[in-house]
């Protein structure tokens, strides 16, 4: 300011140092006798030139100026303004988790009471009593929230019945290590699988060694005697691999409900060498495996890592090698909890490039939620591009010469891609950044115009007739012959395809982004369109 004002001074000056200028000028002129006005009105208008360009370019300057205060200052407001939305999130943040965590301590209390009425003889303080361990009240709320699952359990674990009710002839058979018998009652009862998986953990620990009955519960994952079967299709192969999967899972549980006395004698180095031995026979077979056809929900590629995670053998291998296979599981419910036990938290920011490059920004925007990218990531950006690329991948080359049924294909596609995104945006909350309005007012609108134009092609089928049998003339041809039985044999045999009863959603590192588990909305798609962009939508989702 101060240098301002000086320049501002020495321009104001400049007609007094002229005038002074001009006297010693004129005092010069009357020692000559030549005279020097000419000469004199040359220099005058030189330094008023001066002068004037000098004011010229102080009031840009000062135009400049104010120009770039006024740019501080909406700078100063937006940021202010950005604070505060910052503010709201965070108090709104603290909402939802103490409302989670008093719902957590409400779901413990009820377990305990309903504990106290099935065993009244046990002690009161048998889970919750003076045993030095924290009180509800004093546990972090992130540790409140994973123990109101399990606390009803472990209280009857202590007890000694395993917290086993529903399913007693699981402790029999995992005290007998029947690995075999263990695939076959999970396969028998596979309709309650969400209440046999919550039995299962305490059942492994009636078991001589929990490790090695899982581990020998892994034999069979790859087909050595049918080298011919296609193992994408096989469903008895399908369900074997993934009733191996959830044993690991539950035996990770089981392992994180003890202390790590326990744990050292349940994973002894010999377990880890024969789960790495495992891991090293796998690992050559996933070289074979494609990203892209495997849609991100890769079986074999997710029992590799959960057996790492569940053994604790990641460290034997190369980070780089295991972040390469992230991609081919993104689509399942545990990769998130994989990623962090297996210690990619690091690596996120790589994989999600790999999945943005390759055509699944829907993968990369749960992935950036459950690790809080979303700031690297852009959610909206993110599904925009997504969007446009299945536009442009659904629009014929020639609109014209296109068939009826390559418009519907190609409807479907556009359809697949909005409902996906619709579904997106609603559980991790961002409608206030993407609203859906527009979103589901354009799959009505290619709804409809979908089924306009099924009635179009059926109305312009004709009608096929063929001979009767005894040669009298014609009849309409028959096409619900055994209406009773579906045109493709149903492949349930041993191994049906488990499903889950709730829907696909990452968990987040600190907050839960997505909506409730319960009530969440859904979309149906229509096998036609349903690996549209490496994505497989489905309501239910295989564990």
């Amino acid at each position: 300011m101060e240098d301002k004002q000086s320049v501002a001074t020495l321009i104001d000056s400049t007609t007094t140092k002229i005038q002074q200028l001009q006297k010693a000028f004129a005092e010069l002129e009357s020692h000559r006798a030549v005279t020097l006005n000419l000469k004199w009105k040359e220099l005058e208008e030189h330094f008023h030139g001066l002068e004037k360009s000098l004011k010229r370019r102080f009031h840009e300057l000062e135009d400049q100026e104010k120009e770039f205060e006024t740019k501080t200052r909406k700078s100063r407001e937006m940021l202010k303004k950005r604070e505060a939305a910052v503010v709201a999130k965070e108090q709104a943040s603290l909402v939802r988790l103490q409302e989670k965590r008093d719902a957590a301590v409400f779901a413990i209390s009820n377990a305990l009471e309903k504990h106290r009425k099935v065993s009244p003889e046990e002690p009161a303080d048998s889970c919750d009593g003076d045993s030095g361990e924290l009180s509800v009240e004093e546990k972090p709320p992130d540790s409140v929230a994973s123990e109101s699952n399990s606390e009803d359990i472990k209280c009857s674990s202590e007890n000694g019945n395993f917290g086993v009710k529903s399913y007693p002839q699981l402790v029999k058979i995992c005290e007998e290590m029947d690995s075999e018998g263990l695939h076959k009652f999970i396969s028998d009862n596979r309709k309650n699988l969400a209440a046999l998986k919550e039995e299962i953990p305490w059942a492994l620990k009636a078991a001589a060694s929990p490790a090695y009955l899982v581990l020998e519960s892994l034999k069979g994952f790859y087909l050595l005697e049918a080298p011919n079967v296609d193992q994408k299709k096989d469903s008895n192969l399908l369900g074997l691999r993934r009733t191996c999967i959830m044993l690991m899972e539950c035996l990770s549980f089981l392992l994180r409900n003890m202390d790590m006395v326990s744990v050292s004698a349940l994973i002894s180095e010999d377990v880890r060498g024969q789960a790495k031995l495992i891991a090293e026979e796998w690992k050559p077979k996933l070289d074979a495996l494609d990203m892209d056809a495997s849609n991100g929900n890769s079986l074999e590629a997710h029992a590799f890592l959960q057996l790492l995670a569940t053994f604790g053998i990641a460290s034997d291998f190369n980070e780089e090698e295991l972040s390469r296979l992230i991609p081919m599981v993104s689509r399942r419910r545990q990769t998130a909890d994989l990623c962090r036990s297996l210690g990619l938290s690091e690596k996120m920011p790589g994989v999600i490039e790999v999945l943005m490059n390759n055509g699944r920004q829907i993968d990369a925007v749960n992935l950036a939620f459950a690790f809080d990218l979303t700031v690297q990531f852009l959610p909206v950006p993110l599904l925009k591009a997504y969007l446009k690329e299945a536009r442009k991948a659904s629009s014929p080359v020639k609109p014209g010469n296109s068939s009826s049924t390559a418009q519907i294909e190609f409807s479907e596609r556009e359809l697949a891609a909005l409902k996906a995104v619709i579904k997106c945006i609603e559980e991790h909350n961002i409608e206030e950044q993407y609203p859906i309005d527009p979103l589901q007012k354009r799959v009505l609108l290619l709804e409809k115009v979908k089924a306009d134009k099924k009635g179009s092609t059926e109305a312009a089928k004709p009608q096929t007739k063929r001979a009767r049998a005894n040669g009298a003339g014609y009849g309409p041809r028959v096409t619900n012959v055994a209406a009773d039985k579906p045109f493709y044999s149903r492949t349930t045999d041993k191994y049906p395809q488990y499903v889950y009863d709730r829907p696909y959603v990452y968990s987040g590192p600190a907050d839960n982004h997505g909506p409730s588990l319960l009530g969440s909305a859904t979309y149906n798609f229509s096998p036609s369109h349903g690996n549209y962009f490496g994505y497989q939508y489905q309501v239910p989702y295989l564990h």
